[in-house]
């Protein structure tokens, strides 16, 4: 064979083997990678997110995104995106690149003291693949960082370091899958699991469970119980582990839904079972679920309760390890037995708060007596028996005695009611404490006599409404109470973050965390319902439920009637808008698009006209009679604000013109005696408007328009005189014009390129449609309708100041014509007062035309056809409502005030 024959065929060999390879890289690359396949199977924790704006905007509308910026943790992770931004040259590149991915961050107990995680983000196309391959390559030209890349397992890893410190990350990319972490041996732990697809993945137990089919639910979280005691053990002293192993082996993972709700974070989903030997679940397998009925008894100084519903307690210490017994206890061992047999249906541990860290807290071992009597009797033959002494300390109408038996509540009620070298006990009613000292049950019954228990606190009465009525564990904790405890109870290391990051577990004072048993436990796969609730007080202005039963539309009830008609405040990425309204006692609150009181604020005197919604930052603008405020999207005054107006004046109308290419934004106060005020956001005036006095009434508010990087502002005089002013308060060639008649409403504005070209609508109250440009030329007039002496004539632009109908009222009767003069409906009202009219524009065939009747507080809305909705009219005591259309689902979320409520209701027009 020549030499050349050999070389195409070594060429042709190497080519094929190229292309073998390329085809299969590629076919491998477009085989879906399982992610849940991805995550190492030591993870104690798995969060995934799906829709990271909206979990941003629920953060920041709950105040949680302030507390946790200011954790170190998560300010590394914002210096982080804050480097990212710098890097690539944009913003929120992070947050746009995250957009709507489901991205994994699981959490693995990496040492004795020390844990990290594990990110795992999609790569969804070549352009995000192309951003995270610049950004890298953007970090490797910074002097500051050290990019070097290394294989593992067939795995090419890249590793970025910051020369200062050493610290950084470990990533590679997997099939489209970045898997970041700044523990190496994470990233090494997830190739090796690669080299073995066959092994069940830590979701295996929940393979056909997906929440993010539900509506709103934020993140899912996967908890393996198991192991949770090894995590909790990072930051908690030793010798509280097996109480910790203890309540954590009812079950041994489970999967929840994670809500943002307003004053809360609630976690709804399913748990398995724990089926190990000895396990709590082993122990309670079958025993009913329980109310938690001690309420009555369980005092407001309590930090942690942990709570167990069952049928028989002595199924608490079947299958335990005895306890060490002495020839005393032997000789009372029948009576704990019968003992045994009267506690019932509920027992808890109770941890009682503390004034200081270094005290270490008192506890409780409470349960239910089927027959106190009995017990009574019992606990006495059981202090004879001892040889214990008789006597008691009487406290209130209650008695406590020793009881003479070590460890009596562990004996009596299982392994995790046990240091209790010499307990104390005492009755009240059916109940039976039992206590490490005497102290801590004389506190236990000051408080019952005093009534200062959970039964009798509002507070803790709306906390358990918040949480499952049956359940089989329940572990609840009162931050506020727990504070002290918590503290003694980390380990030294750990204290000083906590310390920091105070206002952060501050923020949901009332935890909850339970377990309730399937009503076919004894089927194979039964599961736990396990619901967990973070939750704060509800101390805001309002209440929310839903509005009918199908849980459609929705109310929120102030303790203040409200006097303000609702405002729509758009916000990015939700399904509604927000609405700002004020109340009777001149307090204005924000609503979310999740029907919750974000913000509050007390302003000097009702808001007068519209707020104006800040494009971009979600800020907003607005007046009272006497000042101007503006507020950021999270209620927080703008700097500058509020601006005072002068003491004479009595503002009635605020018009905003938006800042422009080296202008702020320019505000004309409108005021008593048809003066004019100029200023800007930074508090200046403008000359020429301080004030600017006119000769006649307003006929409506000033428009402030922009026509070419000029300002121009347009006042309507009730009289039908028309001026165009400047900035200077100059009056522009061809002003004033007169229209002819009398003007009683504002105009529609249409901008053009030039003066000539934007052109005015108004409508007189000779029934007449006057149009004029801004060069003062009329260029058309047509008539609406005939009008009489007591006819008044309103022209009604639609939400987006594009379109317009017009109002005819007379008397008690209003017809509504359209642009050309067509009538559009007629209606006849009860009371003569005048009528608001709104109008709205959807598109075409979605008008819908709204006209109020303030006496009898009533709303009609009719559709595009004329058509009243419903039938009849809707409640509102506000002159208007709002209303915003959803195209996705072709349903108009109607927003109106009644009373004291803020109700939504959900229509289908067409």
């Amino acid at each position: 064979m020549s030499q050349r024959v050999l070389v195409f065929l070594t060429g042709l060999l190497l080519l094929t083997a190229l292309g073998s390879y390329v085809y299969y890289r590629h076919r491998e690359a477009q085989i879906p990678v399982d992610p849940w396949a991805l995550v190492p199977d030591d993870a104690v924790l798995v969060t995934v997110t799906h829709d990271h704006p909206t979990l941003v905007r629920h953060l920041k509308e709950t105040q949680l995104w302030d507390n946790l910026t200011a954790v170190r943790y998560f300010q590394q992770v914002e210096d982080n995106v804050a480097l990212a931004d710098s890097v690539t040259n944009s913003q929120d590149v992070v947050l746009r690149f995250l957009g709507r991915k489901r991205v994994l961050t699981s959490v693995h107990v990496t040492g004795p003291n020390s844990f990290d995680v594990l990110f795992q983000v999609p790569i969804s196309s070549v352009r995000e693949y192309r951003l995270v391959r610049n950004l890298v390559e953007g970090l490797g030209r910074d002097s500051r960082f050290e990019v070097s890349t290394r294989e593992f397992h067939d795995q090419q890893f890249t590793q970025v370091r910051q020369r200062s410190t050493g610290d950084g990350i470990t990533f590679f990319n997997y099939r489209n899958h970045l898997l970041i972490s700044a523990s190496s041996a994470l990233v090494e732990a997830v190739a090796l699991r690669l080299e073995h697809p066959e092994q069940p993945t830590v979701a295996a137990d929940f393979q056909n469970t997906d929440f993010f089919r539900q509506k709103n639910v934020d993140a899912t979280l996967l908890l393996n119980q198991r192991r949770l005691p090894q995590l909790l053990g990072v930051f908690f002293r030793r010798d509280i582990e097996s109480d910790l192993a203890e309540v954590s082996s009812l079950a041994r993972n489970g999967l929840v839904q994670m809500k943002l709700e307003g004053n809360k974070v609630v976690f709804n989903g399913f748990a398995n079972a724990e089926n190990a030997h000895h396990s709590l679940h082993e122990r309670l397998r079958g025993q009913p679920a329980q109310r938690l009925r001690m309420a009555e008894v369980v005092p407001l100084r309590t930090a942690l309760l942990v709570h167990m519903g069952l049928g028989q307690s002595a199924m608490l210490r079947s299958g335990t390890a005895p306890v060490a017994s002495d020839s005393l206890v032997t000789t009372a061992a029948p009576l704990i037995d019968s003992m045994a047999t009267l506690l019932q249906q509920e027992v808890a541990l109770c941890y009682l708060s503390t004034t200081s860290a270094r005290l270490r807290p008192s506890k409780l071992a409470l349960a239910w007596c089927s027959n106190p009597a009995q017990l009574g009797i019992l606990l006495g033959q059981m202090r004879r028996a001892t040889g214990t002494t008789p006597s008691f300390e009487r406290v209130g109408s209650y008695q406590l005695y020793q009881t003479g038996v070590p460890e009596l509540p562990q004996r009596l009620l299982g392994p995790l009611f046990h240091n209790f070298p010499q307990p104390v006990v005492a009755q009240v009613g059916n109940y039976v404490a039992f206590g490490e000292d005497a102290e801590a049950v004389r506190q236990w019954l000051r408080s019952v006599a005093a009534g200062e228990v959970w039964s009798r606190s509002p507070t803790q009465v709306a906390f358990l409404q918040d949480t499952q009525p049956l359940a089989r564990l329940s572990v609840l904790l009162d931050m506020g109470n727990a504070w002290n405890v918590l503290l003694r109870g980390l380990v030294e290391e750990r204290r000083a973050g906590l310390l920091r990051n105070e206002t952060l577990f501050k923020r949901f004072p009332q935890v909850a965390m339970q377990w309730v048993p399937a009503t076919n436990e004894a089927e194979e796969g039964a599961q736990y319902y396990t619901h967990f609730v973070l939750r704060h007080p509800a101390e805001g202005p309002a209440v929310a439920r839903p509005q009918n039963q199908d849980g459609t539309g929705s109310v929120l009830t102030f303790k203040t009637a409200l006097s303000s008609s609702p405002t729509l405040v758009p916000v990015s990425g939700a399904r509604l808008s927000g609405i700002l309204v004020q109340d009777t006692a001149r307090v204005l609150h924000y609503v979310t698009p999740d029907n919750v009181v974000a913000w509050s604020d007390t302003l000097p005197g009702p808001v007068i006209s519209q707020p104006y919604h800040l494009p971009g930052n979600g800020g907003f603008l607005m007046a009272s009679g006497t000042q101007l405020f503006g507020y950021n999207g999270r209620g927080q005054l703008l700097p500058n604000f509020p601006l005072n107006l002068p003491d004479t004046l009595q503002a009635t109308s605020l018009t905003v013109l938006p800042a422009s290419s080296g202008q702020t934004t320019r505000l004309l106060v409108a005021g008593s005696g048809s003066n004019l005020f100029l200023y800007d956001t930074q508090g200046r005036s403008f000359p020429n408007w301080q004030p600017k006095q006119l000769d006649f009434r307003l006929a409506a508010p000033p428009h402030y328009l922009s026509v070419n990087g000029r300002d121009v502002i347009v006042v309507l005089l009730e009289n039908g005189y028309v001026y165009a002013y400047d900035q200077s308060g100059g009056v522009y060639p061809g002003f004033p014009i007169s229209v002819g008649a009398r003007l009683h409403s504002g105009a529609l504005a249409e901008v053009g390129p030039t003066m000539r070209r934007s052109r005015l609508t108004v409508v007189t109250q000779h029934g007449e449609k006057v149009s004029f440009n801004l060069s003062g030329d009329i260029v058309a007039r047509s008539r609406i309708a005939t009008w009489s002496r007591n006819s008044e004539f309103r022209l009604v632009p639609d939400q987006h100041q594009r379109t317009f109908v017009v109002t005819r009222e007379e008397g008690g009767r209003l017809a509504l014509f359209d642009a050309t003069g067509r009538q559009l409906l007629t209606q006849t009202f009860v009371t003569s007062a005048p009528k608001q009219a709104q109008y709205f524009n959807f598109g075409p065939g979605r008008q819908v035309y709204v006209l109020s009747e303030q006496g009898p507080s009533k709303v009609y809305l009719y559709d595009a056809r004329s058509r009243l909705v419903g039938g009849q009219p809707f409640d509102s005591s506000t002159p208007q409502i709002a209303l915003e259309f959803n195209p996705a689902t072709s349903i108009y979320h109607l927003f109106r005030v009644v009373g004291t409520e803020l109700r939504r209701s959900d229509l289908r027009l067409n």
